[in-house]
């Protein structure tokens, strides 16, 4: 790895580090100005207060960010081992193993094809509660079809010696097929029960987009089904003839963002929105959340989104938003009591604002907003807590990142 330099500012010092080295903060706690100070794209008013840039925090506790390798190739999904390590999907539909110090396994081959144009690809990934026992991996993928692509659900099981994946198969698609390479969503979660919770896209053009508010369609969902692919008990729409029992949550764009609350056990998400309105929702089941009925974004062309409306009764407000965008993808919850401060905090990988998003929440508001790793110039993909406590993230340009205490 080269030896590149970063520049940070450390309270009201600068310093410079080596790439390989680590990048380091240290600052008050105390609630500053919003972190955003760019204009938003449109005049639109939030709903109630601490909607969207609400006050900067700073993080009291001297961290750093640990570049462990730059050699992944276009990674999209991470998550935890049992021993450790750490599973990360590759967008062209490898698998890689990383140890906590960088080390990357040879790519893991017979996973199921992917079209990996455009924003497709192997994406979320997942391994089985009782992957001890039973080495099980389930993904998310887009998959090329005769019709189309789509959003698909795959899962196999690891081979003894790390170099496969055996018996790969299919066990959920989200149909319709669309001939584009845009909005496929992409994250997975297993809950408490087993069952696995999968987010689509809706596709991007106008032609699909309306489908989002469809619950005849499993496009622009939230979805929660068993791990054969079947609806999951419970769910909201299993008695209602014309909806379809696997969906969970609809009305979204394009969710990458999914996780469980540690203490609530709540379900959140976080959603792209077009030019400004990027969300961050608490999902309830059988909810609608808008899009593209109502939206605090405008069309990239700087048009206005349907009749630029933002608030609807029976349709969910988001927590939070972003306008500007920030682009936000793969989250997790902070359990750790390694930085006591980050506890039950939000972390929220973020692509085009180029940095990690930290979010305080107390009873379902965001009450402050940091940003971290800011001055890396990476696109954030993916974060998740490992399990030894400490964050680890995923950038598109290849990084591994270890986020942790100083």
């Amino acid at each position: 790895m080269s030896n590149r330099f970063i520049m940070i500012l450390t309270g009201t010092s600068l310093a410079f580090l080596a790439c390989g080295s680590s990048v380091s903060a240290q600052t008050a706690s105390s609630a500053q100005a919003p972190v955003e100070t760019k204009e938003p794209n449109s005049a639109y008013k939030s709903a109630f207060a601490g909607q969207t840039r609400v006050a900067g925090i700073k993080s009291a506790t001297p961290y750093e960010g640990k570049v462990l390798t730059e050699d992944l190739k276009s990674p999209w999904g991470i998550t935890s081992l049992p021993d450790g390590r750490l599973l990360i999907t590759e967008k062209k539909g490898t698998l890689r193993i990383a140890t906590v110090d960088g080390k990357l396994s040879e790519p893991i081959t017979g996973l199921t094809k992917v079209n990996s144009a455009g924003q497709g690809g192997l994406l979320g990934i997942r391994v089985d509660p009782a992957f001890a026992t039973n080495r099980m991996i389930y993904w998310v993928f887009a998959e090329p079809l005769e019709e189309g692509n789509l959003t698909a659900v795959g899962k196999g099981k690891l081979s003894a010696d790390e170099k496969t994946v055996e018996g790969a198969t299919v066990i959920y698609r989200a149909t319709p097929a669309y001939k584009g390479n845009l909005h496929y969503g992409g994250r997975i979660l297993i809950d408490k029960a087993g069952n696995l919770v999968i987010s689509t896209g809706e596709r991007s053009d106008l032609v699909t987009r309306p489908q989002a508010q469809s619950v005849n369609s499993g496009l622009g969902k939230v979805i929660r089904i068993t791990k054969e692919g079947k609806p999951a008990a419970g769910n909201p729409f299993v008695k209602q003839a014309d909806a379809r029992p696997e969906l969970y949550s609809y009305g979204h764009r394009n969710v990458q963002g999914l996780a469980f609350h540690p203490v609530t056990g709540d379900l959140w998400e976080a959603e792209f929105g077009p030019r400004g309105g990027d969300e961050i929702n608490r999902i309830e089941p059988g909810k609608n959340y808008g899009w593209p009925t109502i939206t605090y974004g405008i069309e990239y062309s700087g048009k206005q989104v349907g009749e630029a409306i933002q608030q609807k009764e029976g349709l969910q407000q988001p927590v939070y938003y972003w306008d500007p965008s920030v682009s936000p993808s793969g989250m997790t919850f902070y359990s750790s009591n390694r930085i006591p401060e980050w506890k039950n905090n939000l972390f929220v990988g973020s692509l085009s604002g180029m940095h990690i998003v930290r979010l305080k929440i107390e009873n379902n508001k965001v009450v402050g907003e940091e940003r971290l790793l800011s001055g890396e110039s990476q696109r954030f993909r993916d974060v998740t807590q490992g399990n030894d406590g400490a964050l680890y993230a995923i950038t598109d340009q290849g990084r591994l990142y270890r986020i942790d205490k100083k």
